[in-house]
């Protein structure tokens, strides 16, 4: 059996995420100590907790320390399953850390699923759905026939309550081999590849508040911001303006940038798409938070990268499966690093860091 530490640099929940998901995918056993030992508050939390069991049911999973504070766990994986999940976090606690564990294996399960979940869609240090929908997704289709993220409804902090479904038709299915074979059926597909940013082409993105701050504009002021920003590269800037029924009140923006290859057009396997996000505090105007989001995607295009920090360390446990895969990315943060320290516990030595380029050898 594998351990793994979950203090290692950063010490935070994406060790556990990680290491889950692939163990389930792999078949291998995992024992995660130290869980979150550099957290203010140690330990397993809300959505750790439902990746973990959401997991356990796909395959039948023995695990033992699956309970809120735990800093220790082990999960011990039989063969994946498809079946209809129906997550409820019950707090604000982040979807998108959740799939974050749980799309990985569910990318090759033996049948399609769906996978309906309920908690954040929009919170701190987490992937909001429309970068998980406009920015992830179009990396990892390749590895199913059909993927599609639907976002029914936003929860925003500390009520929650928003609704997303996943429905995956998987290409490759992991009942079918053992790991080796597996791992050699994968191989058949394309790698990633994402070296040259390519001329840029346009420029998208959602402003999104609840309806009680529509009186106030806030949507129409965090678009107007960030197209104020954005103008200078001289491409179309398309940003939507949304309102819901949120429990809570809230706001943010999610803005991505797509670039084009030499042959000019967008590229199927290996499309460049940037993208960044920010939300809504108390106190800090509308113009602010979009300014945040717009600048740093401004700083991400003009690095030359194919691959923003946040996508970076989302591609790793993907990249694990396929040789001769690489990007170029703004920034090697510590989460990529975190990332690759976990998937290469599963592997050994696998990943090449030169630079802001990250190769699987």
């Amino acid at each position: 059996m594998l351990t793994i530490d979950g203090s290692y640099l950063e010490g935070g929940g994406q060790i556990v995420r990680t290491a889950v998901g692939m163990s389930a995918l792999l078949g291998e056993p995992v024992k995660i100590i130290n869980i979150r030992r550099n957290r203010p508050n140690p330990g397993l939390k809300a959505q750790h907790l439902h990746a973990v069991k959401a997991l356990q049911e796909l395959c039948d999973a023995d695990v033992v320390g699956c309970k809120e504070g735990s800093d220790e766990i082990i999960f011990a994986p039989k063969q994946l399953k498809a079946k209809t999940l129906n997550i409820d976090i019950g707090t604000a606690g982040s979807i998108g850390l959740v799939l974050q564990a749980i799309l990985l294996p569910c990318c090759f399960l033996d049948k399609s699923i769906t996978i309906r979940l309920k908690g954040g869609t929009h919170g701190k240090w987490a992937m909001p759905i429309e970068y998980i929908q406009n920015v992830l997704v179009p990396h990892i289709q390749r590895f199913c026939e059909k993927i599609s993220i639907n976002q029914e409804k936003r929860g925003y902090y500390p009520a929650g309550g928003g609704k997303v479904e996943v429905k995956i038709k998987p290409l490759i299915h992991r009942e079918e081999y053992s790991k080796e074979d597996f791992l050699k059926k994968i191989e058949e597909l394309k790698p990633i590849q994402l070296l040259n940013q390519g001329k840029l082409l346009f420029i998208k993105g959602i402003s999104h508040a609840s309806a009680s701050l529509a009186e106030r504009e806030v949507a129409e002021r965090q678009l107007k911001s960030a197209k104020n920003i954005l103008k200078e590269f001289n491409v179309p800037v398309n940003i939507s303006v949304e309102y819901s029924d949120a429990i809570s009140k809230g706001s943010g923006i999610a803005l991505w940038a797509v670039f084009e290859n030499k042959y000019g057009e967008v590229d199927q396997f290996n499309p460049v798409i940037l993208g960044c996000d920010a939300l809504g505090e108390k106190n800090i105007s509308a113009e602010s938070v979009a300014g945040i989001a717009a600048k740093e995607l401004y700083k991400e295009i003009k690095q030359n990268a194919c691959v923003d920090r946040h996508l970076a360390d989302n591609l790793i446990p993907w990249m694990g499966l396929l040789s001769g895969s690489a990007f170029k990315t703004s920034l090697i943060t510590d989460h990529t690093k975190t990332n690759i320290f976990s998937v290469e516990n599963f592997f050994g030595k696998m990943f090449k860091i030169n630079e802001n380029v990250v190769r699987r050898i």
